[in-house]
């Protein structure tokens, strides 16, 4: 009996002891393991795009397959580009025209000038009458022919002033230039006839009724020269 439990024991031993060889390899390799999770536990970065080429888009790896041209369908032209057209047998191609030096046809002519577009001088007026001043200064004296009052007025000098009907009147040391208006008061036009006096520096004015309005006048002028316009 005890011989028996003997053997028993012996041969539990022996399993017990053989278990524990083939267990003690495996322990290392599982305490590696488990300490190379725990000192990386990221996916490394090379593993990652771009660095890993595996993933680049259009590899094969990827999985993503680039384009490739179609082929056109059975019985399907290709499209071909236009090609320029030769001109028919006995047709010329066209000629664009080419300017010809000195061929004016082709130049604008520079549009004509009427005659009546350009400006016409007026002719200068004559003077009515000419006398010798004296030391620049005139008299000049009014004489109203007429039955109707004539209102007079030496412009910058004098006021308006009335000369009655076949009287006159003389206006004294007025400096050239000089200019005089008078009109009538009824409204009627005047001849006015200015011609010099026998006195040095003096001019007679005259006034008469008249029957047309075109020769009527109301303004006179002396210069410093002694020419006398009527206007």
């Amino acid at each position: 009996m005890k011989s028996q439990k003997f053997r028993k024991s012996g041969k539990l031993f022996g399993a017990l002891c053989g278990g524990l060889l083939i267990s003690l390899p495996a322990i290392p390799q599982a305490l590696a393991q488990e300490s190379t999770v725990k000192v990386n536990p990221s996916p490394s970065i090379f593993s990652e795009p771009p660095y890993n080429r595996s993933q680049a888009p259009g590899s094969p790896e990827s999985g993503v397959t680039p384009p490739r041209p179609v082929p056109p369908a059975e019985g399907q032209v290709s499209p071909v580009p236009p090609r320029p057209i030769p001109p028919a047998e006995g047709q010329v191609s066209p000629v664009p025209p080419r300017a010809i030096p000195g061929d004016r046809t082709q130049q604008p002519s520079p549009p004509a000038v009427s005659n009546d577009q350009q400006p016409l001088v007026e002719p200068r007026q004559t003077p009515s009458a000419t006398i010798a001043l004296t030391n620049g200064m005139v008299n000049i004296r009014l004489v109203n022919n007429t039955a109707a009052k004539i209102t007079f007025q030496v412009i910058g000098d004098t006021a308006p002033r009335s000369l009655e009907g076949k009287s006159d009147v003389t206006l004294q040391a007025l400096k050239a230039p000089v200019t005089v208006t008078f009109e009538r008061q009824d409204g009627g036009q005047l001849i006015v006839t200015p011609q010099g006096s026998s006195e040095p520096g003096s001019l007679e004015v005259t006034f008469k009724e008249a029957t047309n309005a075109t020769q009527g006048r109301s303004a006179m002028r002396i210069e410093r020269n002694g020419s006398v316009f009527l206007n």
